[in-house]
């Protein structure tokens, strides 16, 4: 049955926005940039007249600004994941991904549940307390069951005692029953890119299998969250299309979320094109971003929505993660590897992952050069296990109530990595800036993160408030 046609990604709308404002002048950037310091958001034209920038000194202005925003909601946690690839077997035809039907370059791998299990724990050994689940559109003989069984593996596997506290999940759009299922299963974020949001781009790029279905895919967060997913994450992959026309849309997505369900997405992803296997289209992007270009994207992106969440995946290189990082980006991943079993065999099999890797280094490097930056490497999964999402995240977040939690939490999971998992000179490094940070905190947050940090020092584990 043909999905009905959506009406709130209006290309026309975007089009003649983004001819108006071409070209801002001084005085249009700054009065945005001043509202956008309210942390209150920021309409679509105040998007575009931001994507229209150019200037050097009106850059700077925006990275500053970004800088504020960020500094002020999220302060200097920064956290972190894993992305746990079950299986690479698809049924579509996607012309920028490795994992597409017909790409026989690449060796097909789904997991079986053991295998996963032992896959979640070599992530464990690492000290990961999150990992996003990904598969491709085409599962073993269970079908969609695989995915279900696949989560309650992820949460049931141990070792030492410890575990995965937090499943997300980035699969294909599901029907309304589907999604409730997997809600049932107590997954953290359901994660899911429209990949572009231009209509003719994304028939050129999709030309086989479910995914070929626009209307489908770009109404599917809509089916999560009346199945009760509270928390949604959505991206867009830079470089198949104009990237002041994809922030425009993904601003209209965004917009008709709020407008039905009185909140946004949870996450967004900035994804962008990186060589795949078996892909021209993956080495020579349609519209290449450049690095400044991506960092302006972000730091866009924070001002639009300051209190959603930007993930910053290993596609990227270590410089442009850590220049990122001051302009917006909240969560990142470390240690990846995109291809089934890669965790487990510890091999980075590029061959057949979804895609080429720009960060290379294991977990325990990441941590340490993120603390030496004066990061705090966050572990935490508090809010999710507390009720903390969706709409009463929000209520907490907007009016700063939240970093009375998150702040203290995000220092308690550091110390625990820091226990048990991380080098001497991680361990280091880490103590030193564990306790600066708690010196430096005022009140409440800093009396909470003593106590937790102090209870964590002493051998407990999952400690939040």
């Amino acid at each position: 049955m043909k999905t009905a046609t959506p009406t709130f990604i209006n290309e026309q709308a975007i089009y003649d926005i983004l001819e108006k404002h071409s070209q801002p002048d001084f005085a249009q950037v700054r009065d945005v940039l001043a509202k956008a310091s309210e942390m209150k958001g920021l309409k679509l034209e105040e998007v575009a007249i931001l994507s229209g920038i150019s200037d050097p000194t009106q850059l700077e202005e925006l990275f500053q600004t970004a800088n504020q925003i960020k500094d002020t909601i999220y302060g200097k946690r920064l956290v972190l994941f894993a992305p746990l690839y079950i299986s690479n077997l698809c049924a579509n035809e996607c012309t920028y991904c490795a994992f597409r039907a017909k790409n026989k370059a690449i060796v097909r791998k789904a997991l079986n549940q053991e295998e996963i299990r032992h896959e979640t724990e070599a992530l464990i050994k690492q000290g990961h307390k999150r990992v996003l689940l990904v598969a491709g559109e085409s599962y073993p003989k269970q079908g969609f069951q695989y995915v279900l069984d696949s989560v309650r593996s992820v949460y049931a596997a141990r070792h030492n005692d410890t575990e995965i506290r937090r499943v997300n999940v980035n699969v294909a759009p599901l029907t309304d029953e589907e999604f409730k299922l997997l809600k049932a299963e107590n997954i953290g974020t359901y994660q899911l890119f429209q990949e572009t949001y231009h209509r003719q781009t994304y028939q050129k790029v999709h030309i086989g299998g479910k995914k070929m279905d626009y209307n489908w895919r770009v109404t599917a967060l809509h089916r999560a969250m009346e199945a009760g997913i509270d928390d949604v994450g959505i991206g867009v992959l830079f470089g198949l299309y104009d990237a002041r026309f994809e922030l425009l849309a993904m601003m209209q997505h965004i917009f008709e979320l709020e407008r039905v369900f009185g909140v946004g997405p949870h996450t967004i992803s900035v994804p962008r094109m990186e060589p795949a296997t078996g892909s021209d289209v993956a080495s020579h992007p349609p519209f290449p971003v450049s690095d400044l270009e991506f960092r302006k994207i972000v730091a866009i992106l924070r001002l639009a929505v300051p209190y959603t969440g930007i993930i910053m995946s290993t596609r990227e290189t270590a410089k442009m993660r850590r220049e990122t990082f001051a302009l917006g980006v909240s969560q990142i991943s470390a240690g990846s590897r995109t291809n089934p079993g890669g965790y487990e065999e510890e091999v980075e099999d590029e061959v057949s992952g979804q895609f080429s890797l720009g960060d290379h280094r294991p977990l325990d490097e990441v941590i340490r050069d993120v603390a030496k930056m004066g990061y705090i490497p966050s572990f935490c999964t508090g809010c999710y296990r507390l009720g903390r999402t969706g709409q009463d995240f929000m209520d907490l977040a907007k009016p700063g109530a939240i970093k009375a939690h998150c702040g203290p939490n995000a220092l308690s999971s550091f110390m625990e990595y820091l226990n048990n998992y991380a080098s001497p000179q991680t361990y280091e490094t880490g103590i030193q800036l564990i306790e600066k940070t708690i010196a430096d905190m005022k009140g409440l947050p800093g009396e909470r993160a003593r106590k937790l940090v102090d209870r964590v020092k002493q051998g407990e584990k999952d400690m939040f408030c």
